[in-house]
């Protein structure tokens, strides 16, 4: 299983950010290969339920979204499933009044089992280059 953390501090009070980052109608904004989300339904634990299409590698997958584990401004945890399988955690911390510090921690099996290690690293390290894009385009939403 591959996995891949990223922090930011970004320049916006925590609940601002928390209650972006957990709406998936959001997602696609800063979450580059992520074509679409669609069929958002709420979850009693605050969360949402949601499907979605992914493009990785070239190739598009589809899958479901569920926040499985919802703890208000401190931490979100997404579970997918379908053609990319893994687990999305977001953790919030608040760095002074008017900053948060982020961290996304991202698990998930590369859904190219046949292409080998070789292709498998590369696939890794394009998706590690896309959680850096991710936390700039949320550091960059919320620029005063």
């Amino acid at each position: 299983m591959a996995r891949i953390e990223k922090e930011i501090t970004v320049e916006a009070p925590l609940e601002r950010i928390f209650n972006y980052i957990i709406n998936p109608i959001n997602w696609p904004e800063f979450w580059p290969s992520l074509i679409d989300i669609r069929d958002v339904k709420s979850l009693p634990n605050g969360g949402y339920h949601s499907r979605w299409t992914y493009k990785m590698a070239g190739m598009l997958f589809e899958g479901i979204a569920q926040n499985t584990q919802v703890v208000t401004n401190q931490w979100l945890v997404t579970e997918t499933k379908g053609g990319i399988k893994g687990t999305i955690t977001w953790t919030f911390r608040a760095a002074s009044v008017d900053s948060t510090r982020v961290t996304l921690t991202i698990e998930y099996r590369v859904p190219f089992p046949l292409l080998g290690k070789l292709a498998e690293a590369i696939i890794v390290r394009m998706n590690d280059q896309e959680a850096d894009l991710i936390m700039a385009n949320i550091r960059a939403r919320f620029i005063p």
